[in-house]
């Protein structure tokens, strides 16, 4: 549950706040006392999504658009695209990463 989500997003310690596009968290760098946090959270407000288009770049609001346009299985299909192109990419960054730690330890 929470372990694993925090591992994603980077979180280390306690207390840490994020903030942000959920597939983007940002970390707060403001003050930690209730004025400068309450402050901060009132200059907080809704981001480009689905449900908030006017809030989107004319870029990002046609990329969303055609996502949504997409049937459920051509949906499926692309999601399970990108993740195998993530997959590939992961492992070849180990195995270059792997080659420089060969690289290091013969050096």
């Amino acid at each position: 549950g929470g372990k694993s989500l925090c591992e994603t997003v980077g979180v280390e310690g306690f207390p840490t706040i994020k903030y942000g596009d959920p597939s983007d968290l940002e970390d707060y760098q403001g003050g930690r006392d209730f004025d400068e946090l309450k402050k901060f959270a009132d200059g907080l407000g809704p981001l480009c999504s689905p449900k908030n288009l006017d809030l989107c770049s004319a870029e990002k609001k046609k990329q969303i658009q055609e996502y949504m346009a997409m049937d459920a299985k051509k949906l499926e299909e692309f999601v399970s695209s990108k993740e195998e192109e993530m997959k590939k990419i992961s492992s070849d960054f180990d195995k270059f990463v792997e080659g420089l730690q060969k690289q290091y330890e013969d050096g």
